[in-house]
């Protein structure tokens, strides 16, 4: 049985600029992301990153290429399967943390189970079990506002694995803090994937998080450099 959870062939994303300039962003990238394994994608701003981890999650289509998930090519989906596809496989970590702020951090892990359909008391339990898993248990009635930034980012790590992805991805996690709950994150990821046997896909500028990965990517200038 393989352990290759998603595997990208000859990816190619170009964007037309405001002077109808073409402008690739990736040129033709392929990789393999291993099961229950953190991936770290690394590389300078405007190297393609963002732009790629975009693609294997599903946001965004190439104009050439493939992801291919469960034996599937993603982009043969249609707009509507694509979008359960997302719903269904993906968790998602941005560098700011889109937490909905009229909400407390155990309804805002909640919500996203209710919106598959599972019930009030199931969604609620579960979102507790999470909210524990990254430390947060006494914290669970509290608003946005109401938490540090970092402690706001590990209720963004919990909602992203409130539907049981497959697959997380994170987009410059830590980038909005500081080194102290930096590290308490990166720790936090390689915890849940030991305990939950989850896998990460991460776009980082930080080096305490390379330190960490099972395999780096390094991308420069729209292309992959190399893997560690």
């Amino acid at each position: 049985m393989s352990n290759i959870l998603l595997k990208a062939k000859d990816l190619i994303k170009s964007y037309q600029t405001t002077k109808l300039v073409k402008l690739e962003v990736l040129k033709s990238v392929s990789l393999e992301i291993e099961k229950n394994k953190i991936s770290v994608i690394i590389g300078s701003s405007g190297a393609g990153k963002s732009t790629l981890l975009h693609l294997l999650a599903g946001l965004d289509r190439p104009d050439n290429g493939e992801v291919i998930f469960n034996d599937e090519n993603i982009f043969k989906f249609s707009d509507d399967r694509l979008a359960k596809f997302r719903n269904n496989n993906v968790g998602l970590v941005f560098q700011f943390h889109h937490l909905l702020p009229e909400f407390t951090a155990l309804e805002n892990v909640a919500i996203p189970q209710m919106i598959q359909g599972k019930s009030l008391t199931a969604s609620t339990k579960h979102a507790n079990e999470l909210l524990n898993a990254v430390g947060l248990s006494e914290r669970v009635t509290h608003k946005p506002a109401e938490l540090s930034g970092g402690e706001q980012q590990r209720v963004a790590v919990a909602r992203a694995m409130a539907n049981d992805p497959e697959i997380i991805f994170a987009d410059e996690p830590t980038g909005n803090l500081d080194s102290e709950n930096s590290e308490a994150i990166h720790q936090l990821i390689v915890n849940l994937r030991d305990q939950f046997q989850k896998t990460f896909v991460i776009v980082s500028h930080n080096k305490g998080l390379v330190d960490l990965a099972d395999t780096v990517y390094e991308m420069k200038d729209g292309k992959l450099l190399n893997k560690e």
